[in-house]
């Protein structure tokens, strides 16, 4: 799972590989319908103070520092995401954007997921938080976010935070996008209702390019 800057913001790409054929086929052949996208973009569109944050770069692009956050930061990181549903528990790790590859830098290890550290952070009373992960690898398996394209509105998740308090969050939304068109303005917020965004890739898997058309977002709020 990676993200390539695209305007002002990162545009998704997958960085996972496949299991196998037959895996991939399973995989990338079983999308669900898109529910809950005018919801989203309500939430997108609600008006909150936003949430205090680094400034994007000169060239109006995301920034591309590393994922540490600062010693004494005020911001509370999710440090785990427990999604029962479909029996996942996952490490959740602060990431940037890789400045010489241009990609968002998931954690290698695909049963870890990755926390877009220049977004809002859990306790942030406004902005999308943004984690994506692997849905699979052909050297490891299937990834944390193998199963994310079943979730389904109603469903619950916990996001634990640096400070031991967990959050509960209910999904409202599961769609899926070409990268291309993935709207990222409305993924990546800053402002608009507190949410969580959570984003593999899907669809189907090009063999030659090692890479997945698609994008999946599933968007949870507070419960």
């Amino acid at each position: 799972m990676t993200v390539r800057h695209r305007g002002a913001l990162a545009a998704m790409a997958a960085g996972a590989t496949a299991l196998t054929l037959a895996g991939v086929v399973a995989c990338g052949s079983e999308a669900a319908e898109d529910v809950g996208g005018d919801e989203v973009a309500a939430l997108a569109s609600a008006t909150t103070t936003p949430t205090t944050m680094p400034a994007a770069s000169a060239s109006g692009s995301v920034p591309v520092n590393a994922g540490t956050l600062p010693a004494g930061s005020e911001i509370v990181p999710p440090v785990k995401l427990s999604i029962p549903p479909i029996r996942v528990t996952a490490s959740v790790n602060p990431v940037g954007v890789n400045e010489r590859t241009d990609e968002f830098e998931v954690p290698p290890s695909v049963d870890q997921v990755g926390w877009y550290r220049y977004g809002p952070g859990l306790e942030a009373d406004s902005g999308s938080v943004v984690i994506a992960g692997h849905v699979d690898s052909a050297e490891q398996g299937k990834g944390a976010f193998f199963r994310l394209r079943e979730l389904d509105r109603g469903d619950t998740l916990t996001a634990t935070g640096s400070d031991g308090a967990e959050r509960r969050y209910r999904v409202v939304a599961r769609e899926e996008y070409r990268k291309s068109k993935i709207p990222l303005d409305r993924y990546f917020a800053r402002d608009g209702r507190p949410r969580l965004t959570l984003i593999t890739c899907g669809g189907p898997f090009d063999a030659k390019t090692r890479n997945y058309r698609d994008n999946i977002v599933v968007t949870a709020v507070p419960a």
